[in-house]
């Protein structure tokens, strides 16, 4: 089953402050958006990874996974984005080849997904899984909340709760589906698997890994840093 990679990189990246988009803020001397197509590029799975770019920032990003050593080419694709993720997740299926049966989205904020995260979602897809996510256990108890008064309501069981990563995977029909009729707002829409959970299909869970992050603040960059130079030390990366 042919299986091709989306990676939305239009957005901007607010919480890390003002600069270049946070997809292009710089990891280890290499920007982000650099390290998670070549997470991808990893998987002998993954046929096809297109990048959704900024929709005035495509030439630039070709510019930029070519200077390091990713040339647009049939392995590689770039192509613009829209306004909200949503949009150019849509974008960015609709640039794929017809025989693409399988695709994954993957947040290009998290640059160190290990490629066996992504062959063992690949794998549940093809073996009847239609919706998969990476998920790690919670280390702190959480807290349900009445946003009005900020009272608690209610402790869900950590026992039962996941974390969610990416990247996603789908069945391309499903995925496909959500996005032609999930509306662009209100709960899920801005996480794939939750737009398909709106449409009735199972979403499962494999096991996620502590160091596919995704790096969204400050503090998240100083550790993604620690966490790539510890890569660099033993020949991982």
């Amino acid at each position: 089953m042919s299986t091709a990679a989306v990676i939305p990189a239009a957005g901007r990246g607010l919480r890390l402050g003002p600069g270049a988009p946070k997809a292009l803020r710089s990891l280890g001397g290499i920007p982000m958006l650099v390290h998670a197509v070549r997470a991808m590029t990893r998987s002998s799975a993954v046929s096809l990874v297109v990048v959704v770019a900024p929709s005035d920032g495509v030439a630039e990003v070709r510019a930029l996974l070519g200077g390091h050593g990713l040339p647009e080419d049939k392995g590689l694709r770039i192509v613009a984005g829209g306004e909200t993720r949503q949009e150019s997740v849509r974008l960015g299926l609709a640039a794929l080849p017809e025989d693409v049966e399988i695709v994954l989205v993957h947040d290009a904020a998290r640059p160190l997904v290990p490629v066996e995260i992504v062959d063992a979602v690949v794998a549940a897809v093809r073996d009847g899984a239609p919706a998969v996510v990476p998920g790690v256990p919670l280390a702190d108890t959480v807290k349900q909340i009445d946003p009005a008064t900020n009272a608690v309501t209610g402790t869900p069981e950590r026992a039962l709760l996941r974390a969610v990563q990416t990247p996603q995977g789908f069945r391309r029909d499903v995925l496909a589906t959500a996005h032609a009729t999930v509306p662009g707002d209100g709960e899920g829409a801005t996480d794939d698997a939750g737009m398909v959970e709106r449409t009735g299909v199972q979403v499962v869970v494999v096991p996620g890994h502590e160091e596919a992050f995704k790096v969204t603040r400050p503090l998240d960059l100083v550790l993604a840093e620690a966490v790539l130079a510890r890569r660099r030390a033993t020949d991982d990366l």
